[in-house]
């Protein structure tokens, strides 16, 4: 391997959905120039621009769903649909002047720590290699589809299509169509199939926890409020603390069992009262009832879910499925239903081995990320930083997210990559790396803390909630306030980071410094 220590970036950035937006507009404000942001789509905009299945729209409201540095006022509708999303997506890289540090349709298929030259060699699906000095991974969670592991899935003959993956030139109408799966995902497409198809059967193995969708068209006069400045930043505040509250407070508030539970029941007594009003059918509204904790899965909205299932030709299953057959789906009570087309809204590989990030990454010594994770449990300061893995940030890292908008995750990993970069800079180092104490004590302090969360005592693990992975924890997010994700991730101490340089006399002591310790006990 080359030692040559001047890289071609000194800095690149995986990804450029909204996380790789903000980790350019980051670097920017930080002094640094010189980097390039790959996206292996051909637009930005990353989840926006992967999902584009009917009914497909933001689940926060939009004056809140974009950034502090350039808080959109006009919008269609309160929830945006999908592509004024991916649009604003556009928007920003134009106006932060993004536009020239694009290399879209090229993506990731490797990334390696070159120790003798401190820097990164990426591979690129274009057969390209690209050194930097430093690397940030922004691919998002919601990046890699699950398909749904049902034997003879493979033997289908009929249209079979994810959502992330929504195929446009299909005609589903008057066809008799499946949809798998009732999450977040599901919620919103199954009432547009449902307006064009001949029959709609859902399969439900978990039923979610449905708010109303206090949605409506932003007209001229709320679209003109917004062009305020202190009418727009006093609405995204706010905005951003319901939704967190109404996310993720149960999760931070986890310390206090007796006040969590008191905050749940209320919440679940009112979503109860609400399926009563769309659902007099009381076999229907039990099915549609979920026999988990509320905030065990993230909740969703919608007007049109419930009253989906009302209309003579949208069946609800929740017999377990047993195969798939050539021309439709078998489940155990023996029943065969034949379709036209299944859609698998089955959600995402979420701190899965081998997608988070979907490719290999490997460290010092040869330690490849997604191993160290699957042996060591996910793990990473403040969700950005992992030890033997030096110059390298994640923006959707583990223990990073604090449940709400995923924009102020954004921001919060951003500026702490953007900080680290440009505190090495300044002292002239050629190699950044989270420190073992630092990362170990934020790791069993957030392990600790979210286990004692009631995602671990109230029977969420049954719920098939992507906040535990397949090790039985939930990396996927952080039980704090995000609050205390802003702050943290802002003013983390300096010297939690080793810095060093390479030195030609030193470069094996300085390359291997450190990675025997590589491997963390679990907590």
């Amino acid at each position: 391997m080359s030692t040559n220590s001047t890289p071609t970036f000194q800095v690149l950035v995986i990804g450029a959905g909204f996380g790789g937006i903000g980790t350019g507009v980051a670097l920017r404000r930080s002094g640094i120039e010189n980097f390039l942001i790959i996206e292996k789509w051909h637009k930005v905009g990353g989840t926006w621009n992967a999902n584009t299945y009917p009914g497909v729209a933001v689940d926060v409201p939009s004056p809140i769903y974009n950034f502090s540095f350039q808080q959109r006022s006009h919008w269609s509708r309160f929830f945006a649909p999908g592509k004024e999303i991916q649009r604003y997506a556009e928007e920003v890289v134009d106006r932060q002047g993004l536009r020239g540090k694009l290399r879209l349709g090229c993506g990731a298929t490797e990334a390696r720590f070159d120790e003798a030259a401190d820097l990164w060699r990426v591979r690129t699906t274009d057969g390209d290699e690209i050194t930097a000095r430093f690397l940030v991974s922004a691919v998002g969670a919601l990046e890699q589809p699950k398909p749904p592991a049902i034997p003879g899935i493979d033997g289908y003959s009929g249209r079979l299509m994810h959502t992330a993956r929504w195929d446009h030139s299909y005609d589903y109408s008057g066809k008799r169509v499946a949809v798998i799966g009732t999450g977040a995902t599901a919620l919103q497409v199954i009432p547009q199939l449902a307006a064009k198809v001949e029959q709609l059967t859902v399969f439900q193995r978990t039923a979610i926890w449905v708010a109303p969708k206090l949605d409506f068209p932003m007209g001229a006069l709320s679209n003109k409020a917004l062009d305020f400045p202190p009418t727009q930043q006093a609405v995204r505040f706010l905005g951003n603390v319901a939704v967190n509250a109404f996310l993720g407070l149960g999760l931070a508030l986890s310390n206090y069992p007796r006040l969590t539970s008191a905050v749940l029941g209320t919440g679940e007594a009112a979503l109860k009262a609400y399926l009563f009003t769309q659902i007099r059918d009381p076999e229907l509204r039990r099915a549609l009832t979920p026999t988990y904790r509320l905030g065990c899965k993230r909740p969703s909205i919608s007007n049109a879910y419930f009253r989906t299932y009302t209309q003579p030709h949208v069946e609800l299953v929740t017999n377990p499925i047993e195969k798939f057959t050539t021309d439709g789906i078998a489940t155990e009570d023996g029943t065969l239903r034949e379709f036209d087309m299944v859609v698998t809204a089955t959600g995402f590989q979420v701190m899965d081995k081998g997608a988070t990030p979907p490719y290999p990454v490997y460290g010092c010594g040869g330690i490849e990320l997604g191993e160290f994770w699957d042996q060591n449990k996910y793990q990473a300061y403040e969700g950005v930083s992992v030890p033997a893995f030096p110059n390298m940030f994640h923006i959707f890292g583990p223990y990073g997210y604090a449940p709400g908008s995923v924009i102020p995750l954004i921001e919060a990993t951003a500026a702490h990559s953007a900080r680290a970069i440009k505190e090495t800079v300044r002292r002239g180092a050629t190699r950044v790396e989270i420190r073992q104490e630092p990362h170990d004590e934020y790791f069993t302090r957030m392990y600790a803390r979210n286990k004692n969360t009631y995602l671990f005592k109230q029977g969420c693990a049954d719920s098939r909630t992507y906040y535990i992975n397949y090790q039985g924890d939930g990396p996927a997010f952080r039980a704090t306030t995000q609050a205390g994700m802003y702050w943290s991730n802002r003013h983390f101490p300096l010297d939690h980071y080793r810095y060093t340089t390479t030195r030609p006399a030193v470069l094996e002591s300085v390359a291997h410094a450190d990675t025997s310790r590589a491997l963390i006990p679990h907590p």
